[in-house]
C-alpha cells in the first residue's frame, strides 16, 4: 500500500484532525506499541500499520476498507 493511500484511508474513516492527531498520539499494541508516525519513521510497511488500525478499530473501518 502507497503512503498516500494509507493517509487517505486514515482520513476516510477518522477525518483529518483526528487522523493526524491519532498518528502522532496513540501507541499500537500490534505496532509494538509505536505510534503510526514512529512505524512509518522506522520503515513499517503500511500495510501492516493499517492492520494494526483495522484490529484496534473493527467497527469503525468499514470492511471495503480492510
Amino acid at each position: 500500500m502507497r503512503l498516500t493511500d494509507f493517509w487517505g484511508r486514515l482520513t476516510e474513516v477518522f477525518g483529518s484532525s483526528y487522523a493526524r492527531s491519532m498518528a502522532a498520539d496513540h501507541s499500537f499494541a500490534d505496532l509494538g506499541n509505536r505510534t503510526i508516525d514512529e512505524a512509518i519513521a522506522q520503515g513499517v510497511e503500511t500495510a501492516t500499520i493499517w492492520r494494526a488500525v483495522v484490529a484496534a478499530y473493527p467497527d469503525r473501518v468499514p470492511s471495503g476498507l480492510r
